[in-house]
């Protein structure tokens, strides 16, 4: 098996979680009443239940180095998240970064950032 780190990130509802990442090609690999597992392919998202989180307020993330960024973000897209500069679920388009790499972001129903990164680029 190969290394693998996964991001173990905050959850108001489970339900509503899986609802949201379903669309992204995110399916149910593990549940229970303490812990969700997403799988995607290779990549996994870990949950845990925070009931009581404020999204305005969240400091999760994560980066998620995807091989074609467009497909995903269709994706999302497809799935009704807007491209906007506030509030929560949303998107901000791929561009180039200053060092090179071209990356996007989508915040979740919960706050957290997901960074898009762009393998090899």
């Amino acid at each position: 098996m190969t290394d693998l780190a996964t991001p173990n990130l905050p959850s108001r509802d489970f339900d509503a979680t899986i609802a949201f990442y379903a669309p992204l090609g995110f399916e149910v690999d593990w549940r229970d009443a303490g812990w969700l597992i997403l799988a995607r392919g290779d990549l996994q998202l870990e949950f845990f239940p925070y009931p009581d989180l404020d999204p305005a307020t969240s400091s999760f993330g994560s980066c998620l180095r995807l091989d074609d960024i467009r497909p995903f973000y269709a994706a999302a897209l497809a799935a009704g998240v807007p491209e906007t500069m506030h509030g929560w679920p949303r998107l901000h388009p791929p561009k180039r970064e200053a060092w090179g790499g071209i990356v996007g972001a989508l915040i979740d129903p919960d706050g957290t950032l997901l960074r898009l990164i762009q393998n090899g680029d």
